[in-house]
C-alpha cells in the first residue's frame, strides 16, 4: 500500500544591515531589525498561519489518518518568538493532536556540516534541545539545511543516534533507482533514507500556479492519479518543500489551501495512507545503500551545493568564517554564540550567488552578489576580531580548551561548596530551633580551602600579553 510522507520546513533569513569597513571595531550589532520584523509578520500573516490552520482542519476532519511532519530551524524559531508568537502556538496545538512529528535539523539553518565535525553535531543537538523545549519531542530523524547530504554527513547522522535522514532523490545520484523506497546511508547501513520526489514536490511548491505549466491548473484529483499510477512496489511518496511555498511561492489567491485540502479524501479512495519519516523508517526495511561521495541538496538544476559554494567570494567567506569554528565552540560565549548562528545561515552566502537559476532570488537590501559579499566580509570582519579578542590569538586551540576546562572544573568546585554551605547552615538552624548543640569540630568547613586562590589566580580572560 502506498502512503504519502508530507514535510514542510519553516525556516527565517535574518536579514543583514547595511554594514561599513569604518563600522568594524566599533558597532558590533549587525541586524536589520525592522526588516526582520517586518519580514516575518509578512509571511505568517500570508502563509505559515493560513497554512497551519488548514493542516488543523485536515487532521480534525481525517483523525490519525493525515499526518504531517516539520523541521524548524533554531534562529527561525527565535524570529517566531520575537515576531510571530501565534505560530508556535499553533504549531503546540498541531503537535497536541499525536498527528505531527517534528524533525532535527542545524540550529543555524547553516553549512557546518560541510565544513567542522564538531560545530555540526553541536548546531543539530541545539536546535534537538529547541525542539523537546516547545514540543516535547525527541526527534529521531534528521533533515540537514536545504537537504545537503553526503556519505560523510550520514555517517555523522548515525554516530549521533539519529534513525534516518531525509534527502534529495538527484537523478545524478539514483541513476536508474527510484525515490519511491526506503535506503540506507553507504558509510552507516543502520542510517536510512527517506528522497524527495521531485517531480511531486515541485508541482506543489514551483508550479502551481504557472499558467505556462501544461498540467495547469493543477487539481486535487489528478494529483493524487499520478501518485496512483505509481508502481505498485514503488510505496514511498516523500513529498517535502518550505512551509512558505503554501501563500508565498504559490500566492493564496491560487487557491493552493483548497487543493491541499483535498487531497486526503482523494488518496483515501485510492487507498493511499500519509505516514510521518518516523513511521516509515520503522515498518520498511531498506532496499539497498545508496553511494553520495558528493554532496547533493534540493537547490537548483544540479541539486548540489554550488548555490552556496560556487565562486571565488562564496568560498571565501565559508572559510573565513569556519576558520574560528572550534574556537567560537569552545570558548562558548553567548553573545559570540547567537552572531555565530546568525552568520552561519546559509541564505548569507545564497545571496553571493552569480549562477542562474530557475528559482527567483530575493537578495534583499544588496544590488548584486559583489555587494552582498562586502558586506558580510565586513560584518565578518568585525565578528572575526571578537573572537580573537575574547581569547589571545596565541593561544592555540588545545591550550584553550585546557584552559576553559579547568575553570569550569573550579567552577563547579565552587558550586558544590555552596551547596554543602546551605545545607550545614540549615542543619545549624534546625539544631538551634530544637535546643541541640553543633559539633563544630566535626563539620565539613564550609569555605572553600582554596577560594582565596581561586579569586587571585584564576582569570576568566587572560591577558593577552605574549610571552
Amino acid at each position: 500500500m502506498k502512503t504519502i510522507c508530507l514535510y514542510f520546513e519553516i525556516h527565517q533569513i535574518i536579514h543583514l544591515k547595511r554594514y561599513r569597513f569604518f563600522d568594524i571595531g566599533t558597532d558590533h550589532y549587525y541586524y536589520d531589525d525592522y526588516e526582520n520584523s517586518r519580514s516575518i509578520a509578512d509571511i505568517a500573516d500570508r502563509s505559515y498561519m493560513p497554512a497551519l490552520n488548514t493542516l488543523l482542519e485536515m487532521i480534525k476532519e481525517n483523525g490519525t489518518y493525515f499526518k504531517v511532519a516539520f523541521s524548524l530551524s533554531g534562529v527561525g524559531i527565535e524570529q517566531l518568538e520575537m515576531h510571530a508568537p501565534q505560530v508556535l502556538d499553533k504549531l503546540a496545538e498541531l503537535n497536541d493532536t499525536g498527528c505531527v512529528e517534528f524533525l532535527a535539523e542545524p540550529y543555524s539553518h547553516g553549512l557546518s556540516s560541510l565544513a567542522n565535525e564538531e560545530t555540526f553535531k553541536a548546531d543539530v543537538m541545539k536546535q534537538v534541545a529547541k525542539i523537546k523545549e516547545y514540543f516535547h519531542q525527541e526527534p529521531k530523524v534528521l533533515r540537514n539545511s536545504s537537504l545537503i547530504y553526503n556519505d560523510e554527513i550520514g555517517l555523522l547522522a548515525s554516530q549521533m543516534g539519529f534513525k534516518g535522514m531525509l534527502t534529495e532523490g538527484a537523478k545524478h545520484v539514483l541513476g536508474w533507482k527510484s525515490s519511491h523506497f526506503v535506503y540506507n546511508c553507504a558509510l552507516a547501513p543502520n542510517l536510512k533514507l527517506l528522497l524527495r520526489d521531485i517531480g511531486l514536490s515541485d508541482d506543489i511548491s514551483l508550479r502551481f500556479n504557472n499558467s505556462d505549466w501544461d498540467e495547469y491548473p493543477l487539481f486535487a484529483d489528478h494529483y493524487v492519479d499520478k501518485i496512483a499510477a505509481i508502481p505498485d512496489n514503488e510505496q514511498i511518496i516523500n513529498i517535502f518543500m518550505e512551509l512558505s511555498a503554501l501563500g508565498i511561492a504559490q500566492p493564496l489567491s491560487s487557491n493552493i489551501l483548497d487543493f491541499l485540502k483535498a487531497i486526503p479524501n482523494f488518496a483515501r479512495q485510492r487507498k493511499i495512507t500519509f505516514s510521518t519519516p518516523t513511521e516509515i523508517l520503522l515498518k520498511m526495511k531498506s532496499v539497498g545503500s545508496l553511494n553520495v561521495p558528493d554532496s547533493l541538496s534540493w537547490v537548483d538544476e544540479e541539486r548540489d551545493v554550488s548555490p552556496w559554494l560556487g565562486n571565488p567570494m562564496q568560498r571565501e567567506a565559508f572559510n573565513k568564517l569556519y576558520s574560528v569554528a572550534d574556537r567560537v565552540r569552545i570558548a562558548n560565549d553567548p553573545r559570540i554564540n547567537q552572531d555565530w548562528d546568525y552568520l552561519q545561515a546559509s541564505n548569507n552566502f545564497r545571496f553571493m550567488s552569480t549562477k542562474p537559476s530557475n528559482v527567483g532570488l530575493d537578495r534583499g537590501i544588496y544590488s548584486s552578489p559583489f555587494d552582498a559579499f562586502t558586506n558580510y566580509m565586513n560584518v565578518l570582519g568585525d565578528f572575526l576580531n571578537r573572537v580573537n579578542n575574547l581569547y589571545p590569538e596565541d593561544i592555540d586551540n588545545d591550550e584553550l580548551e585546557s584552559l576553559l576546562t579547568t575553570i569550569h572544573n573550579q567552577d563547579a568546585e565552587i558550586e558544590i561548596k555552596d551547596k554543602e554551605i546551605l545545607r550545614l547552615k540549615a542543619k545549624i538552624e534546625k539544631m538551634e530551633g530544637s535546643g541541640e548543640e553543633y559539633d563544630s569540630d566535626n563539620a565539613v568547613d564550609p569555605k572553600p580551602k582554596n577560594e582565596v586562590t581561586l579569586k587571585k589566580n584564576v582569570s576568566r580572560k587572560p591577558s593577552g600579553k605574549k610571552k
